[in-house]
């Protein structure tokens, strides 16, 4: 019999949208990102990730590099990074340029996540890049040409990544796909999954990576992060309360209305359709919701059926404080 994934042993980690609450400013969502990346330092998280996004009035993170200077300036110790850049929507040299500048800044604490999609509608997209046109076999090699300009052998080229090479910034494939999968994999680089909104091809994903792992110069043996949202408050029902707001986020998205993040509700059958709601919960399947004995019991399953050495978590919770009391409580798990 496989032995049991002991909770314990995962790392936890955060990533956060920034996300802008309904009646507050861009300012003080930012505020909020760094509160929450200075309690996750305190309490040991592993890592604090913000994700690039543009063109989304309800979320602030798209100058993700000036985001994370701006986040590891207030903190000591966190290692703070990407989940993720999306590298279409920028040219390598860029990237191994403001990156090779964070781990100059801050040494050995920034990690740069990568991801494919595009992290927005075409339109922006095409506001980004231009005339640029993706093809399948762009994404692997930009991601080379990124860890060429910030390796140590890059130091002879003719263009030169500066500040930059010779960071070696460690780098992590994003995804919700099997591609994605098999690209980190064949580069022997860690990969996280996006189940925290994409969590159809989970386990596919996991296998298709695990099998097929070639060790690399950053990674021997493979290292998965998996994506969840957690709500946790001191009963089930304050947590089922607050977790109304994750789900008006999901389907603001569905919606394409692109609300700031809403205060809680009482009754959200009000709102949405039976329809909304299996695809919002659908999205949301890897959602963690209730007291701490709740959400252990949940995560010790979702840990035993993955194995994943990390879990990154998100969580919309419109009062921030009660974000705050969430991950105290999330960190109380491993202490039990």
């Amino acid at each position: 019999m496989k032995p049991k994934i002991a909770l314990s042993k995962v790392a936890f980690s955060v990533l956060d949208l920034v996300p802008v609450r309904e009646g507050f400013s861009h300012k003080s969502a930012m505020e909020a990102s760094l509160e929450l990346a200075q309690l996750a330092e305190r309490l040991h998280f592993k890592r604090f990730w913000v994700a690039e996004h543009h063109n989304a009035p309800s979320i602030v993170s798209s100058a993700t590099a000036l985001l994370i200077q701006y986040l590891a300036q207030g903190t000591k110790s966190i290692r703070v990074g990407s989940g993720g850049i999306m590298l279409p929507n920028h040219a390598p040299l860029v990237v191994a340029e403001q990156f090779g500048t964070l781990a100059t800044l801050f040494p050995d604490r920034i990690d740069l996540g990568l991801g494919r999609a595009p992290g927005t509608d075409q339109i922006t997209a095409r506001a980004l890049r231009r005339q640029y046109v993706e093809t399948v076999h762009d994404f692997p090699r930009d991601i080379q040409e990124v860890q060429s300009y910030l390796s140590k052998e890059g130091t002879g080229s003719a263009v030169r990544a500066i500040p930059g090479e010779g960071t070696e910034v460690p780098i992590y494939i994003l995804g919700s796909s099997t591609f994605s999968a098999q690209l980190a994999a064949t580069l022997g680089l860690p990969y996280a999954f996006a189940s925290h909104f994409a969590p159809t091809y989970l386990s596919e994903a996991l296998r298709i990576y695990r099998e097929n792992f070639k060790p690399s110069s950053q990674l021997a043996y493979p290292y998965v992060i998996v994506g969840a949202n957690v709500v946790m408050a001191d009963t089930d029902k304050q947590a089922e309360y607050l977790a109304t707001t994750g789900n008006l986020f999901a389907l603001n998205i569905i919606r394409n209305t692109r609300r700031p993040l809403q205060p809680p509700v009482n009754n959200i059958d009000d709102i949405w359709d039976m329809y909304e709601a299996a695809h919002v919960k659908d999205m949301r399947k890897y959602s963690f919701e209730g007291s701490a004995q709740t959400v252990k019991e949940k995560l010790e399953k979702f840990t035993e059926e993955f194995e994943p050495d990390e879990i990154i978590f998100s969580s919309y919770i419109y009062d921030t404080k009660a974000r705050l009391r969430c991950f105290e409580l999330l960190n109380s798990l491993k202490q039990q």
